[in-house]
């Protein structure tokens, strides 16, 4: 039952978000030594000597690295955004930073400044930032429960594309030339105009209309065109039940929701899953990838074409679980994935530390990597965008996808800055570190995570219950302590739920 306007929602936001998140990952690769190049060049026309090999470096670290703290500056500053702007305009606004960022740096050459490609970098991230945490909330907020786990997947999904697509026109025969590499950077412009052009002619969020906006007309417009169907009665009522415990409820900040003892537990699943997301080794993967493929004897011109099936198998795998995500869980994947990551990480390890005394030892690394990178994109690499969203109400959910992208730059930011220390200290054993995280991770999961396959965001609430020591009224009332009902209301809005055997009464 997907609509038209819900799948063109989802591909054009994804298009022009999370799309170029995944882009702005691999792009810097192919022109590396282009790049590097450039700065050397520009540091001689400016102080009559070329740049010694450190301060190259650190340039070159510092272009890459800064990526990520733009995209921390965009996850802190999205909360008020998208409850100002909303969700659909948040994304629309967006791609001002996004071409922003193109014309700094495919410029940058052209100017002889390095330092507009360093800002341009800095923009972008921020772009990303914000892209990531808005896109999740709108997704989540579009569509009916039965398909949230599939839609979801969509920002997955895109950001593989993103990788892949860095990596094809990064090809010599495309972009990846010295004189064409800014072109590589100007090719941001297209995603962010495409979505700049579409999402104006789609609705904004229901859930956002209806309980932010308290705009019922709108709202069920709204529905009627994500869902495809003229009565939505039934939706409009499970989210006016919601608005109706809301209805003195305003946003919560960060600090209100941290010390909300009723979702303590979401809180913690959010950091780890999106700690580990990134703690999970698949940036040092990419880190390692060219040299196991030279020391397999693959010819170094081939090497970026043999590359690109890094990009493919990541691709499928992330589309495999978009399809069966709603069939399986996101249980299932979320701990299979991370319990497949160990596995072939153990191997992986055996492998390259052994291959120069077996022949055929550097194919099997090969296929480790992409056994690696296809667990990964199996649960593991969109997943955490979807329980992000599906934990929290409505009026916590800007704060909570705020904690869940900070982790998850901070996390970005540690790898980049900590894996070449890891791996000068251990060598081929440092992949056993993220087996470590992946086992925690998953060990952690494994005992806490319920499975939100088809729930409502109530019966979510309800199974973190427990485990918060509350009761669902007392839940409901930590929510919403402003909140004074009639007992005709009350009586109205009650439903029964299961806790362990017992019938309770909770209010909805």
């Amino acid at each position: 039952n997907w609509s038209g306007s819900l799948i063109v929602a989802s591909l054009t936001g994804a298009f022009g978000s999370s799309f170029l998140y995944g882009y702005n990952l691999s792009v810097v690769n192919a022109p590396a030594g282009y790049i590097k190049k450039f700065y050397n060049e520009t540091w001689e026309r400016r102080y009559g000597f070329f740049v010694d090999e450190g301060t190259l470096t650190l340039l070159w670290s510092i272009t890459v690295s800064i990526f990520a703290i733009g995209g921390l500056v965009g996850a802190i500053i999205v909360t008020p955004i998208v409850k100002f702007f909303g969700r659909k305009c948040t994304l629309l606004l967006n791609n001002v930073f996004a071409v922003a960022a193109a014309l700094l740096m495919s410029l940058s050459l052209l100017a002889g400044s390095f330092e507009m490609l360093i800002l341009g970098r800095i923009i972008m991230g921020i772009d990303a930032g914000i892209s990531l945490s808005a896109l999740p909330m709108y997704l989540s907020e579009i569509s009916p429960k039965e398909i949230r786990g599939s839609l979801g997947q969509v920002t997955a999904i895109f950001i593989c594309i993103g990788v892949f697509t860095g990596q094809v026109l990064g090809l010599p025969e495309i972009f990846g030339q010295e004189s064409r590499w800014p072109f590589l950077f100007g090719a941001i412009v297209v995603p962010a105009l495409i979505q700049a052009a579409i999402l104006p002619f789609l609705p904004e969020s229901p859930r956002y209309l209806l309980l932010d906006k308290h705009n019922t007309s709108k709202a069920e417009k709204a529905f009627q065109r994500f869902l495809g169907k003229d009565d939505v009665s039934h939706e409009i009522e499970e989210v006016l039940a919601e608005s109706r415990a809301q209805r003195n409820t305003k946003l919560v900040s960060i600090l209100q929701l941290l010390r909300t003892r009723a979702v303590r537990w979401q809180i913690v699943t959010v950091v780890v899953t999106m700690g580990c997301y990134q703690l999970c080794g698949l940036n040092a993967i990419w880190y390692y990838t060219n040299n196991i493929f030279s020391e397999s004897g693959i010819n170094h011109e081939t090497i970026p074409y043999v590359t690109l099936s890094t990009g493919a198998v990541e691709t499928l795998a992330a589309v495999f679980s978009g399809l069966v995500i709603e069939r399986l869980g996101r249980r299932p994947l979320l701990i299979g994935g991370f319990g497949l990551m160990i596995v072939f990480f153990a191997v992986l390890t055996v492998s390259l530390t052994l291959q120069n005394t077996v022949h055929w030892l550097p194919y099997l690394s090969i296929f480790c990597i992409l056994a690696i990178i296809a667990s990964f994109c199996i649960g593991p690499g969109g997943i955490p965008f979807v329980l992000t969203g599906e934990f929290f109400q409505q009026s916590q959910r800007p704060a909570a996808f705020m904690i869940a992208g900070t982790v998850n730059w901070l996390s970005n930011f540690a790898v980049g800055l900590l894996f070449p220390f890891i791996q000068a200290g251990l060598q081929t054993y440092c992949f056993l570190v993220f087996a470590g995280i992946c086992f925690a991770g998953a060990t952690y999961l494994f005992f806490v995570l319920p499975e939100t396959k088809n729930k409502t965001f109530h019966e979510i609430s309800q199974a973190f219950a427990k485990r918060n020591k509350v009761t669902f009224e007392m839940q409901e009332m930590k929510h919403y302590p402003g909140e004074r009902k009639s007992s005709e209301e009350q009586e109205s809005n009650f439903t029964s739920s299961v806790d362990n055997g017992e019938t309770k009464k909770g209010i909805v």
